[in-house]
């Protein structure tokens, strides 16, 4: 991982960009601290772009809608997960 500050970023945004396209990722700084991450974009994002763009499926970026009244049976998700750790 690599670590740059803002000033040289925006004078070689380019090359940096190359390097987060090549699977690296860079820390952006700010007088000497972290305030952000620049990574590659996830295979997952990839595939669901691909669905998106081929039509096979639709997103419009916000949240899924229409589930509300689906019901599910038996112990909430949370408990069952607690429970599993002891």
């Amino acid at each position: 991982m690599i670590s740059v500050g803002i000033k040289e970023l925006k004078t070689k945004l380019s090359s940096y960009v190359d390097r987060v396209r090549h699977g690296e990722e860079v820390v952006i700084t700010e007088h000497g601290r972290e305030v952000a991450l620049v990574i590659p974009i996830s295979p997952e994002r990839k595939a669901v772009k691909s669905l998106i763009d081929s039509g096979k499926a639709k997103w419009s970026g916000g949240k899924p809608k229409g589930l509300d009244h689906l019901k599910i049976k038996g112990k909430a998700l949370s408990k069952t997960v607690l429970e599993e750790r002891r």
